[in-house]
């Protein structure tokens, strides 16, 4: 049987080997999620980044790899201003540029398994 003593040892031995949550690379929390939606140009830079249509631009490049992860993870790595980019680029794709947001679906959410949940959560939110 452990003693006290000892559990409180092993506690505090593996309590070092805690990893802290990862979160994704702040460096690009400044962009100006507005300036690209009202900008055709650019929205279609970044999204024919996302498609492999085009070249992509470091932010670009860092989304593009992230992505998968953020919709299966619900962005769990995200802060909270990527979380509310995110929501406010989805809910302008959805309604203003459905054809987008179809295409980039069907790259990222081949079987539908994220689509409906963010458009049904995300769109309701102010």
């Amino acid at each position: 049987m452990i003693t006290l003593n000892e559990l409180v040892c092993l506690i505090i031995f593996f309590s070092g080997f805690a990893v802290p949550e990862e979160k994704y690379s702040s460096k690009f929390d400044n962009i100006d999620y507005e300036e690209v939606l009202r900008s055709d140009r650019l929205l279609k830079h970044y999204a024919n980044c996302l498609l492999d249509k085009g070249s992509c631009p470091p932010e670009g490049a860092e989304l593009k790899r992230i992505l998968p992860d953020a919709l299966e993870t619900d962005c769990a790595k995200c802060s909270e201003g990527q979380k509310r980019g995110a929501k406010r680029v989805i809910q302008f794709l959805v309604i203003n540029k459905p054809d987008t947001w179809e295409q980039l679906m069907a790259k990222y959410d081949p079987n539908g398994e994220f689509k409906e949940k963010y458009e049904r959560e995300w769109l309701n939110e102010d």
